[in-house]
Formats: structure tokens, sequence, C-alpha cells
């Protein structure tokens, strides 16, 4: 697995004055945010450690570029389907700015040759930048990495002990760097399109968290029939107050004001034990949402709203509460053997299965083309 320098692009602290506000536009306004020389560019190429301190986690990694070539090649592996409406839109976007502004975030198993490094950098060079965001109460810091040898060591420990890794967020930018790097090719343009910007974190500095889904599904169901069809396949439990669930193969549901706790029967089991990786969200898109709710394909129905863990019972249930027709249902997180056993397989998770933290910002370190 191959992790090269690159000449960075990154922002004048100088003219920004609001941080949260700066880097949410980046993303459509970084055209420009460069002409007005909001952005500088290193003046040679460097690997950087990148660090996020939330409120509760310090997560450290890697930024530099993977290459068009190892994900062709499989070694970055992707367990989510992409969407050619919604990579025609980032295709534009990346032709328009000439640049990608966010790193796909890759992980892979942790490599105590690669954390020892990160280590004695930190305490031998001096930050490059440290940004401070106050909604999110989160401190981003990157420290520039560029001696020559120090740069060969980390290329040559992740040619060793780094034969893959595998994509956390961001399947879309990759499958879209992939196109726009063959479109650049038939056009014989010259650049880096061959180079894809990527955050290297090992699965020790993630996070991963529940992604929890509301659906529309009750339509002409009262709630009794609802429950009675749910009960052919979910042992059921009520629950005095809001939780979730406490292990794989258990959910959380709510509708209206009621809170149960569901099991999969054993014979739902039974029925999918020759699979390889078997989820939560396969079992209950399978069984549920297509086989009781009709809910065909998952990936672009507007029935089914997506909620990330991290934002907690309080916003499931203002979304659900509000409507007599809406069920949230709780999913226990995914853990990151699943997600390699998905990926390496060659096999594909349902849409919104995974919620990583920490999440990279826009516009912190570009790749211009």
């Amino acid at each position: 697995m191959k992790i090269n320098p690159f000449q960075a692009v990154y922002p004048n602290l100088e003219y920004i004055t609001s941080a949260d506000f700066f880097f949410a536009t980046v993303k459509e306004a970084y055209s420009d945010y460069r002409k007005s020389d909001f952005f500088q560019k290193s003046a040679e190429d460097a690997i950087y450690i990148y660090r996020i301190k939330t409120s509760n986690k310090v997560h450290t990694g890697l930024i530099g570029c993977a290459t068009v070539q190892d994900y062709l090649d499989n070694k970055i592996k992707k367990h989510e389907n992409t969407l050619a409406s919604k990579e025609q839109q980032q295709l534009q976007l990346m032709i328009k700015r000439g640049a990608a502004v966010k790193p796909i975030l890759v992980t892979y198993p942790t490599v105590d040759a690669i954390e020892k490094l990160i280590t004695r950098q930190i305490k031998k060079i001096k930050p490059f930048f440290t940004i401070s965001f106050e909604n999110s109460l989160e401190e981003h810091t990157i420290w520039k990495i560029q001696e020559g040898p120090v740069i060969q060591k980390i290329q040559d420990i992740f040619a060793k002990k780094v034969p893959h890794v595998y994509i956390a967020d961001g399947h879309h930018r990759t499958s879209t760097s992939v196109l726009m790097a063959e479109k650049m090719k038939e056009k014989n343009k010259k650049g880096q399109y061959d180079q894809i910007l990527a955050a290297f974190f090992t699965v020790k500095e993630l996070s991963i968290y529940d992604y929890n889904r509301i659906v529309e599904g009750l339509d002409d169901r009262t709630m009794a029939r609802f429950m009675a069809e749910i009960s052919q396949i979910f042992d059921i439990k009520i629950l005095k107050k809001a939780a979730k669930p406490r292990k794989k193969f258990e959910l959380t549901m709510l509708i209206g004001e009621e809170w149960f706790r569901l099991k999969w029967k054993k014979e739902v089991l039974e029925k999918y034990k020759n699979e390889q990786v078997l989820l939560d969200a396969s079992l209950l898109e399978r069984e549920v949402m297509k086989n009781i709710m009709k809910i065909k394909d998952t990936k672009t129905d507007n029935r089914i709203t997506y909620v990330e863990g991290p934002k907690g019972f309080e916003s499931i249930t203002k979304r659900t509460r509000k409507d007599e027709n809406k069920i949230a249902f709780c999913l226990y997180p995914v853990v990151i053997e699943d997600l390699f056993k998905v990926a390496d397989a060659g096999a594909i998770m349902p849409p919104k299965s995974t919620w990583f933290e920490p999440r990279v910002k826009n516009g912190l370190m570009v790749l211009e083309f």
C-alpha cells in the first residue's frame, strides 16, 4: 500500500475570523476563497500528522495521498455501493475547483512502527497549524513531515506492514477520484489526477457508532397489526424508557411514545446461517423494510431517514413523535471485524450502516490537481 507526500494547499489563518463558517462553506466556495488568498500552497511535498481533539477522545493519524491504482488493485477496500447521480455531482465540483478539498477517511489495523514514528515526530517538531471549532468543541492540529528520510521511512513501513486499507468515510469521493482520473487520462490532461487525498487512521484511533433509521411505514396498518407482523420475526419486550441495543442481533424500536426491545428469533438467524457476515442492518432491510414495509430500494426511498448515533435519543424521539406513521429503529454499532470481513469478501453493507468518528473537515488540507 502506498502513501505519498503531496504539495498541500492549506488555509491562511490570518483571513479566517469564524472557523465554523469558513470550513462549512469551503466545499462550494473553494475557488472563490482560493482567488481571494484565503488559501496558500506549501513550498514542498510533505506527509502530515493530523490530530483531532473532541470532548471525549483524541484521534491521531496521517494525511497523504493514496493512488488510483491501489484502488483499482483492491488495496483500498470498500463496503458501500455508490450512486451515479452523486458521483456526477461530485465530479462537477472537483473539476470546477480543480482540487479535492476533503480527504477520504481510511483505516487499517494498528502498526506499532507507525504509532511510534508519529509519537516521535509530534515531540520533535512544532505544529504546522491549529484550528479550534466552537460549535463542535473540537481542536484540529496539523504537523508537517517534510524530511526526506522520515517520509521514506513512513512509505517503507506502509509498503511492508499495510497491504491494504478500508474506506471508513468517503466512498463517493474515492469513486469520483477514480472516474476523474480516467476522464483526464482520456484527454491527456497533466496533473495529480492519479492521487487520492486520504486521512489514514488506525482502527485504534477511530470510534464506530450506531446508525439508526426512522421509517414512514405504518401507512394503513394499525399499530396492532404491525406489531403482530414483526412478532413473527422478533421476540418483543416493552421498555419503560428509551434504550439502545446492548449487543448484536438486538434492536430497540420507538412507535409514538412506546419503546420496545427486539431480538431476532432463532429461526430468522438460522435462515441466514450460511452468510459469511450477518449484520442487523441487513436483516432489518430484508425482513422488515422489504418484506413487511414493502420498501424496494433502501438507498433511494425517501421514506427512510438515517440518524447517526452521536445525535442521541433526542433527535430520534423528536423526529418520530411528530408523526404517528413513523417508526424508529436503533441498531447496535457494527464491529470493525465485521466491516473488514464484508470488505475482504467484496460484499456490500446496506446504506448508512456505520458512522465513524473523527469527522474530517473540508478545507484543512487540499490537493490541487
